[in-house]
C-alpha cells in the first residue's frame, strides 16, 4: 500500500474527502518526524512508538577493495510496534 491507496482508505474509513485526509495524514507524518528529529518519542498506543536511536561507531570494510574503515557513529529513525499491532499481524505468536 503506498500514500494515495492509504489516503484513499482512511477517507473512506473516516467518511472525509481525499484532500482532507491527505492533509491530516501529511499534518501527522510531518509531526511524527519533527519531534523524533528533536529527540521526542512518540507513543501511539495499540500501534507502536517512533524514537530516534544512537547508532555507535564500529569498523566496517569497503565492499570494492576490501580495505578496513571506520563508520562514523549516527543516530538513526526507529519504529517498535506495540503488544496490539503485534497480536494482529501475528496471532499465534504468543
Amino acid at each position: 500500500m503506498n500514500k494515495g491507496e492509504l489516503v484513499d482508505a482512511v477517507a473512506e474509513k473516516a467518511s472525509v474527502t481525499k484532500k482532507q485526509a491527505d492533509a491530516v495524514l501529511t499534518a501527522a507524518l510531518e509531526t511524527i518526524v519533527e519531534a523524533v528529529s528533536s529527540g521526542d518519542k512518540v507513543t501511539l498506543v495499540g500501534f507502536g512508538s517512533f524514537e530516534s536511536r544512537e547508532r555507535k561507531a564500529r569498523e566496517g570494510r569497503n565492499p570494492k577493495t576490501g580495505d578496513k574503515m571506520e563508520i562514523p557513529a549516527t543516530k538513526v529513525p526507529a519504529f517498535s510496534a506495540g503488544k496490539l499491532f503485534r497480536e494482529k499481524v501475528s496471532p499465534g505468536d504468543e
